[in-house]
């Protein structure tokens, strides 16, 4: 097949515009994929310190409580939280070496 791509896709092309639905959706599905999840709008706290992170935390247990996030979209949300408050750590463990290493 990789000798001859260029006919197989101009074949599902023209499959497509004669109305065969499954090649449609092979076309379709490469160049306008479903999106996965649903685009959730919840305002956060920036998180510029570990401070922060139960500020975040809050205010998604706060989105659930009133109906705006599902426990489901509220899990993903603390993953992402969870995983900027370990960046914001490891830049703090970085600093806080690289300052030691330079005072020695």
């Amino acid at each position: 097949m990789s000798e001859d791509v260029e006919g197989v896709v101009k074949a599902v092309v023209e499959a497509a515009k004669d109305g065969d639905m499954t090649a449609a959706r092979i076309i379709m599905d490469r160049i306008a994929p479903v999106r996965r999840g649903a685009i959730t709008a919840v305002t956060l706290p920036t998180i510029e310190s570990p401070a922060d992170l139960t500020k975040a935390t809050s205010a998604i247990l706060a989105a659930v409580s009133e109906g705006e996030l599902t426990p489901v979209e509220a899990a993903e949300l603390g993953k992402l939280v969870e995983a900027h408050g370990k960046a914001i750590e490891i830049t703090d463990l970085h600093e806080r070496l690289s300052r030691l290493e330079a005072s020695r």
